[in-house]
């Protein structure tokens, strides 16, 4: 197992291995130095030759200044974050020290292993309820589930995976879900729950801080079931932490396409209604938005008046990951990679600084 975890020192050494990026490209958040773009690893088929292309092109991307890795239990059936495990070896190798990289995974969605089983519901009655760490009353939607003694096993699961002592950020995966089959008291009351047992995982060594990666939570109308309200994950938080409480981020969906997270108003900071971006700006939690690209459809086929908005990015795929890097209050942009020649395109953007926060608000002004 590697030990150690991302450092103040060390990613401020990472960043001063490529003294050609802009200074915008590295973004101080979490008291760490974090690249803003980083690495999704969603997508793609549970086999071999997929395995090989993320780690050639997590590989590549550390290598040409991404340090941040997103991941899930879940991901290919658990294969993605033993990919991640393996690449971390590799790199460290070249002289890559683990302390440079932020890694972040999830849990919360019942993950296969490695392929689709046969029968589902055995592998699910023999992996976790005939051992105790499930009963079938704690599982939504037949994939989702929130009790502190799963989410134990999974973060257990998840460290042996990426070969790491330490996470630096672990998040409750689309907790959202729950809200489609029970009372928002019994919701927070869960959340509080969680987060007791985080926070103790976080003494324990086991992780460093943990968040909520979430889908529709933070997007929807307040008056929407499955809404999340950060005022009220803030004070749970508080109630199992303490104010030093080690809730320090959040992950959305957030693009050209899909804006909701920033344009929103459907948060409430002190009576004031902003969006969950700009509440989080003001909390000082960093986010981390996926489907920065929309799984590739904002890749190609942009508008020329808006492609004419982003001087300096030379593809549609880089004037996507603009707009959302240049973004006031977010942190980094995270992009599914599985072929060098995207990662190129990708980080081409290293050497372009993000918007000036003037200059992007005046896209919702100049923007067809």
């Amino acid at each position: 197992m590697i030990n150690h975890f991302a450092t103040p020192e060390f990613t401020a050494t990472y960043k001063k291995r490529f003294p050609t990026a802009h200074t915008s490209h590295f973004k101080s958040q979490l008291d760490l130095s974090l690249s803003s773009i980083g690495i999704g690893t969603y997508l793609g088929e549970m086999d071999d030759e997929t395995d090989q292309d993320s780690f050639t092109a997590i590989k590549h991307s550390v290598l040409n200044g991404i340090n941040v890795m997103d991941t899930a239990i879940n991901y290919r059936g658990q294969r993605s974050e033993r990919m991640i495990g393996k690449v971390l070896l590799d790199l460290m190798e070249q002289g890559i020290y683990r302390e440079e990289i932020f890694v972040s995974t999830k849990g919360g969605f019942i993950p296969f292993d490695g392929e689709y089983p046969q029968d589902p519901a055995t592998f699910f009655s023999e992996t976790y309820v005939k051992p105790g760490i499930l009963q079938e009353e704690d599982v939504i939607q037949g994939c989702h589930a929130m009790t502190p003694k799963y989410l134990e096993d999974q973060l257990k699961r998840s460290l042996q995976n990426l070969n790491l002592e330490t996470i630096d950020l672990y998040y409750l995966h689309n907790p959202e879900m729950q809200l489609e089959e029970i009372t928002e008291e019994v919701f927070y009351q869960r959340l509080t729950d969680a987060f007791t047992m985080l926070e103790q995982k976080v003494a324990e060594g086991k992780i460093k801080r943990y968040g909520l990666a979430t889908w529709n939570g933070f997007r929807v109308s307040a008056k929407t079931k499955g809404h999340l309200r950060l005022d009220k994950i803030m004070d749970v938080a508080t109630q199992a932490g303490g104010k030093d409480h080690h809730f320090k981020s959040i992950q959305l969906p957030y693009n050209l396409g899909m804006p909701e997270a920033f344009t929103k108003q459907n948060q409430n900071w002190n009576g004031e209604e902003i969006s969950a971006i700009e509440y989080a700006r003001r909390a000082d939690l960093a986010v981390f938005t996926s489907a920065s690209l929309l799984q590739g459809r904002l890749a190609k086929h942009l508008p020329p008046k808006i492609k004419s908005l982003f001087p300096g990015c030379s593809s549609e795929a880089a004037c996507a990951l603009q707009f959302v890097r240049s973004t006031p209050g977010v942190t980094t942009a995270l992009v599914g990679m599985k072929q060098e020649i995207h990662v190129q395109e990708n980080i081409s953007l290293m050497g372009v600084p993000r918007l000036e926060a003037n200059a992007f608000y005046n896209l919702f002004v100049e923007s067809p």
